[in-house]
């Protein structure tokens, strides 16, 4: 089995190609930052990781150890392995960060985001047009109240949480760490991330 840590850098994004059965973990290097991920099916990339399907196959807001994302087409593309946060601290909610979020915020000129991170990612594999998915936000504070209203709440992981998993089919995996500085997401000071490869050993 071979590893190998991809430090994703604040307010940036990185992605890896990887087999079924490889494993990987997305690791907070200094806390209290949140991030999108992205898995899309290498034989074809219309096939992605699903949020609202996910949510049916699990009958949650957010799947439990053990349990699986599936795709827009309900196959399994991640198993969920390790989580050292506590309960509701990831979200299959908010969408990504956008330009047009950042101007709606007040921001003027560019601004990084988490959409433009996934697209500048999917093209360095050569698929500059990709549609863009409902993340996977890892590490986001969004609890969802009685009422129904969702809070937006700063990150409560701590330098060294991770959340880990198994890939199920061969998938382009996409990390973003959230450039978010207006809202407090990330305590208005985006850090960076790391993505934790294990490849599976290959038989001769």
């Amino acid at each position: 089995m071979s590893s190998e840590t991809i430090v994703v850098p604040a307010r940036e994004g990185r992605g890896v190609k990887l087999a079924a059965g490889d494993r990987f973990a997305i690791v907070d290097v200094e806390g209290g930052q949140a991030g999108d991920l992205w898995a899309f099916c290498v034989n074809n990339v219309s096939e992605f990781h699903s949020a609202e399907h996910t949510r049916v196959a699990v009958n949650k807001l957010f799947p439990k150890v053990g349990e699986y994302f599936v795709t827009n087409k309900r196959r399994p593309i991640l198993r969920l392995e390790e989580d050292t946060l506590p309960p509701g601290q990831h979200d299959l909610q908010m969408a990504a960060c956008d330009p047009i979020r950042f101007q709606l915020l007040g921001a003027h000129g560019w601004h990084a985001s988490c959409q433009e991170n996934l697209l500048t990612v999917m093209a360095g594999f050569g698929y500059p047009n990709v549609h863009v998915p409902q993340p996977i936000n890892l590490m986001a504070n969004f609890p969802v109240r009685a009422d129904g209203q969702i809070d937006i709440l700063p990150a409560i992981s701590k330098a060294g949480d991770k959340v880990g998993f198994r890939v199920e089919m061969d998938a382009y995996i996409v990390y973003s760490s959230c450039p978010q500085d207006i809202v407090n997401i990330n305590h208005r000071d985006p850090t960076a991330m790391a993505i934790e490869v294990q490849r599976a050993e290959v038989k001769a």
